[in-house]
């Protein structure tokens, strides 16, 4: 009996894999993947590697620099760096176009409890959110100097930090792409943030994406944080104000749920050591913008066909809750 072919769900990148990793097995695409190209692969001795590749033709950059989110990886995971985080492994990278790298497949599933079509059970979610916020507190605890060290030693390079009013043009600037009639009252919750931009506060490692739907966990146990593609030095109330968005099902109607017992945004902030930030109401606005602006910017691909994705007409009422809510938390702010 002949042996069957390998089929890769990309064979040039299946077979650059193998040389790294040994194994025959095939670069299979993963299952709920949706950061750029996700693919999962078993090494020579069965062990699972989850790839992430650039895009053919596509130019390394934001998104797409999958180098630059190993390169945060391997600088906490490096002497001892983070060595409290639940991270994947990097176990092998390439800078030859189209770049790719690969890092142990965590054990464990993520799910985001307001937004999944079969949630959590009410007191599973509540212990990971409040794990979740542990963790970061952790995360944003880990000292500078050792981050900007680790990622000179995986070979990537040290961002500039980020203020807040950096943060605030940068989705600015995604919410503007998103056609007028899919974001109304949007200019005057950028006018409202624009016009109170908080001072920065001490810089740390800032995630960008930090919510329960980019932690791996196996019951409550969080086992790894995964999708770095917008990770960034900069303030360490943008992961607070984004994360709590996360807590209000009622922010995402037609698309979500209000889910009982998930902590509240104040419960949030005690369990990750910073319970009164200043200018959090600021950070609890962007949050809800920077939501708008993406589930807006994904709207406008599918119905260009950039990204055919049903789903997305779904979401033009959660796209006004958000932004109804951002402008009623910077009335409330500043009366």
């Amino acid at each position: 009996m002949t042996k069957s072919a390998v089929v890769d769900a990309d064979p040039e990148l299946g077979a650059r894999v193998r040389a790294e990793l040994g194994g025959s097995g095939p670069l299979r695409t993963l299952d709920g993947g949706r950061s750029g190209l996700t693919y999962v692969v078993t090494d020579a001795v069965g062990n699972d590697h989850v790839v992430k590749a650039v895009p053919p033709g596509r130019r390394a950059v934001g998104r797409n620099d999958v180098l630059r989110q190993s390169h945060v990886l391997s600088a906490l995971a490096g002497a001892g760096i983070g060595s409290g985080l639940p991270l994947p492994a990097v176990t092998a990278r390439s800078e030859v176009e189209p770049a790719w790298f690969a890092m142990e497949r965590a054990r464990g599933t993520a799910e985001e409890p307001v937004l999944e079509d079969h949630p959590l059970p009410p007191g599973i979610a509540r212990e990971r959110m409040v794990a979740a916020a542990r963790i970061l507190g952790e995360l944003h605890a880990v000292p500078l100097a050792q981050i900007e060290a680790g990622l000179r030693s995986a070979g990537g390079d040290v961002p500039e930090p980020l203020r807040p009013a950096d943060e605030l043009a940068r989705w600015t600037r995604t919410m503007h792409a998103v056609p007028e009639e899919l974001r109304s009252g949007s200019d005057a919750l950028l006018s409202a943030l624009e016009a109170a931009v908080p001072d920065a506060v001490d810089p740390v490692l800032v995630h960008g994406d930090f919510r329960l739907g980019n932690l791996l966990c196996a019951g409550a146990e969080p086992t790894a944080l995964v999708d770095w593609e917008i990770w960034s030095i900069g303030d360490p109330r943008v992961d607070l104000g984004w994360f709590g968005v996360f807590t209000d099902g009622a922010l995402f109607p037609g698309v979500g749920r209000v889910v009982p017992e998930l902590p509240s945004e104040a419960e949030l902030l005690a369990a990750c050591g910073n319970p009164e930030p200043p200018d959090y109401a600021w950070f609890r606005a962007l949050g809800r913008m920077k939501m708008a602006a993406i589930m807006g910017h994904n709207l406008k691909r599918h119905r260009e066909g950039v990204h055919h994705d049903p789903v997305q007409e779904q979401l033009p009422a959660t796209i006004d809750a958000l932004i109804v809510s951002g402008r009623s938390i910077l009335e409330e702010w500043s009366r």
